[in-house]
């Protein structure tokens, strides 16, 4: 007898066969009972496929409808031309957002398509408008025409005075504001469609949108009163918005420098708002101040392959890797095929704007974020009450001011604190500092730099980051094993 055969007779105890039902089978069992475990497969499948094909095609409309409002993908195109079209248009706007090039609807492309941003196209040639706009005369007027409910009216004229100044203090700008009549610049907030043709989209997404110098519509500034608009980073902060606005609507376009304030996705920060390529672009266009106010514009965004690039802080967190550097972070995942450049204050707007040290608890499921003298804890990213605290509640002395580095050592349980030459541990169990400490780096991690600037720990590996080197560090060995640029980490 064939040995595959399945109905042979020696299949008869349970024991013998993977389903309950197949024994009964063999006793003369029903061919329907036969047709459902051979069909069950392709039921499961089909019933799987529904959802999935769903949200695939959901994931197209929105990828498409962007990339028609901002990047002026056609409307109405028959495949293969329409897929083309597709394609090109989206490497466009990956190219701009500085993502991996590759014209798939990846999941990073995906993220950044669900911000929310500015209602202004990215590409200048898609705005409808000429190029390089800007007013005729230096003084330049302006009117609010309403006021959103969610401010005081005093919070929203000093809000759009001062975004106002950030301009006039590097131009020959000044800006005169109007009660009544028609003003250069017309302010107002409306919902959905308010009388532009230009219809927001309800809360989140687009946010605002303004129009370049010009006759009738030219300068106008609209904010969508479906958002809650903040003095603070407790919601979109109209301040900020309003700046970036009112750069439009001096004839600034949108910066692919993400850390320009005319970068087109919303994130918060504090502190002066224009970074260098800002302030290059409106010059360009009105010339600089000429009474030579001095602004010092906030750092540029940092360069993941700049050879000279050294790290701030470096952490786990939930399986993705943390580099802290500036103001910005990247994120590093298995899954992303480019590390993710990100304000601070965008995603952790409790967090201060400067990064010393870092380390992720995995079992307490927290990051300890160090800054100057004080700490905070992260859940995921959302703050851990009861925080900041000062870095002394730990039992370091008194005289250290600041810490360089920290990681946790997943297999002792110690957290090494680093700070100069020298380096702490702490018993995260006891939450003590352990006796015979603070140690020599350079004595206890033989072949490395007397100080680190960042540290992950890995399967038994340390990496130690330190000016433009990364040192991969054997824990067990205690041994140097290689020595790499610092922004190797970053694909670079």
């Amino acid at each position: 007898m064939n040995h595959l055969d399945p109905f042979r007779e020696k299949k008869e105890e349970v024991k013998h066969y993977k389903y309950p039902l197949e024994r009964l089978c063999v006793n003369n069992c029903s061919i329907a009972i036969m047709l459902f475990w051979l069909l069950l497969p392709l039921a499961i499948h089909s019933s799987l496929a529904g959802p999935l094909l769903a949200q695939e095609k959901d994931k197209r409309l929105l990828a498409e409808k962007y990339l028609r409002r901002f990047y002026g993908l056609p409307a109405g195109l028959q495949s293969p031309k329409r897929t083309g079209n597709f394609k090109s248009t989206l490497k466009e706007m990956q190219s701009f957002f500085k993502l991996e090039v590759t014209g798939s609807l990846d999941d990073n492309t995906l993220d950044l398509m669900t911000q929310a941003r500015c209602g202004v196209p990215d590409i200048g040639e898609y705005n409808h408008f000429p190029r390089d706009l800007k007013w005729k005369n230096n003084i330049v007027t302006f009117r609010i025409l309403n006021y959103t409910p969610d401010l005081k009216k005093s919070d929203v004229d000093r809000a759009i005075r001062t975004a106002l100044n950030v301009w006039s203090d590097v131009t020959p700008l000044t800006f005169k504001k109007l009660y009544y009549g028609t003003a250069d610049i017309m302010i107002s907030f409306g919902r959905k469609e308010h009388g532009d043709y230009n219809p927001f989209d309800g809360p989140n997404g687009l946010l605002a949108h303004a129009y370049p110098p010009g006759q009738g519509i030219g300068g106008d500034t609209h904010f969508d009163e479906d958002e809650h608009w903040s003095k603070d980073s407790s919601a979109y902060n109209l301040y900020i918005v309003a700046t970036h606005e009112l750069g439009h609507a001096l004839g600034m376009a949108h910066s692919s420098d993400s850390g320009a304030l005319m970068y087109p996705i919303y994130s918060y920060a504090t502190g002066y708002p224009l970074a260098e390529d800002d302030i290059k672009g409106i010059q360009a266009l009105y010339g600089p101040n000429p009474d030579h106010k001095k602004v010092k514009p906030k750092p540029d965004a940092p360069q993941k392959c700049d050879p000279d690039l050294s790290f701030d802080a470096a952490t786990e967190l939930r399986g993705e890797t943390v580099i802290f550097k500036d103001k910005y972070f990247w994120r590093i995942h298995p899954q992303m095929p480019e590390p993710q450049l990100t304000p601070i204050k965008s995603t952790w707007p409790s967090l201060p704007n400067k990064v010393d040290a870092a380390y992720e608890n995995p079992e307490k499921d927290q990051v300890i974020i160090f800054s100057g003298i004080r700490m905070w804890a992260l859940n995921g990213y959302n703050l851990v009450n009861g925080y900041p605290k000062y870095i002394h509640k730990l039992g370091l002395p008194k005289s250290v001011r600041k810490l360089d580095a920290a990681v946790y050592i997943k297999d002792t349980g110690k957290t090494l604190l680093f700070h100069d030459e020298q380096y702490w541990s702490y018993d995260e169990a006891r939450g003590t500092m352990d006796s015979g400490y603070p140690r020599s780096i350079k004595k206890d991690f033989p072949g490395m730099d007397d100080e680190v600037d960042a540290a992950v720990y890995h399967y038994g590996f340390l990496y130690f980051f330190h000016d433009q080197k990364q040192y991969e560090y054997s824990y067990r060995a205690r041994k140097v094993l290689r020595i790499l640029k610092t922004n190797f980490i970053l694909g670079c």
